[in-house]
């Protein structure tokens, strides 16, 4: 069994926390909460953690942001999709380009079109008045923002090299 990452499993909680709050900087785009935030964490826990505590943090921050009221259910598969693809790809690669790209396709495409069946099963919407694109649209425009200030965030710590040492310091 392999042994859990104290540090790892702190910078996990207090991401999902930076999530929460984040959520309270949301707009909404149609009949989405488009909170730029989660994509910000979901890319950073990818840098630093990998692609299970990002989809851990992203699951966490989603069912908190829901019980409390500050999120809806359209956040479980945006925001777990995309952690797990730009986690995944981050952890393939180490390219933050694709890591970035995986956020916006993982969380406005992928988690977009697995948004319409939650819509219809869990929340009631009318399948007739709900294009089947209808969350790609508000998903793409949360997840560009998130992943903007994310690589601006990223790429400085980058050539800063403080990067490096957070990784180095979390892989211990």
């Amino acid at each position: 069994m392999k042994k859990m990452n104290t540090k790892k499993l702190a910078i996990a909680g207090l991401l999902t926390a930076l999530a929460v709050v984040g959520s309270l900087l949301s707009f909404p785009v149609f009949g989405s909460k488009c909170s730029p935030v989660q994509h910000i964490v979901n890319i950073v826990s990818a840098v630093l953690l990998g692609p299970y505590y990002g989809i851990a943090s992203a699951f966490l921050a989603s069912l908190i942001r829901n019980l409390i009221g500050l999120g809806s259910l359209l956040a479980f598969p945006g925001s777990m999709i995309g952690a797990l693809l730009c986690g995944l790809l981050y952890k393939k690669t180490g390219n933050l380009i694709l890591t970035l790209l995986g956020e916006v396709f993982g969380t406005a495409v992928l988690g977009g079109l697995c948004a319409y069946p939650v819509a219809i099963l869990f929340m009631g919407k009318d399948a007739a008045g709900l294009a089947f694109y209808a969350y790609i649209i508000p998903f793409f425009i949360s997840t560009a923002a998130g992943a903007i200030i994310a690589g601006v965030l990223l790429t400085s710590l980058k050539k800063t090299g403080v990067l490096r040492n957070m990784q180095e310091a979390l892989a211990q």
